[in-house]
């Protein structure tokens, strides 16, 4: 299994999808990384000689913020807002959906499970 950046890639998929694995690398931009590199996208990752791989590495490293850099700047930036007391990051604080949409029904994956307070229970 090859390791570009510390994630390992499957070996059985294509390269350009093999890199979407990566945090931050899309398929348009693992496209773009394999044009600079000059590297077939047909090609599967188990293909990949140690050269081409240390290629797509450090074209990925110089050019574009991956993995824990970039998940440390989005934190940073969310804490920012948080810290700034923004109506976004008010939103973050409370774990409610942050872009606009509706709360009275279907923000169940931000705000959790249903709590029934209050409800009665039947026994038999």
């Amino acid at each position: 299994m090859p390791r570009i950046l510390g994630v390992d890639i499957p070996r059985e998929k294509r390269i350009e999808v093999s890199l979407g694995y990566i945090y931050g690398l899309g398929l348009k931009t693992a496209r773009d990384v394999l044009k600079q590199a000059n590297i077939s996208g047909d090609k599967r990752s188990k293909e990949l000689t140690d050269e081409e791989v240390a290629r797509i590495s450090s074209i990925v490293q110089s050019n574009f913020l991956v993995e824990g850099d970039l998940r440390r700047e989005i934190g940073q930036n969310i804490k920012r807002l948080m810290d700034m007391g923004a109506y976004r990051g008010l939103r973050h604080k409370k774990g409610l959906p942050v872009r606009g949409q509706r709360t009275r029904t279907n923000a169940r994956t931000r705000k959790g499970r249903k709590s029934f307070l209050g409800a009665k229970v039947k026994k038999d």
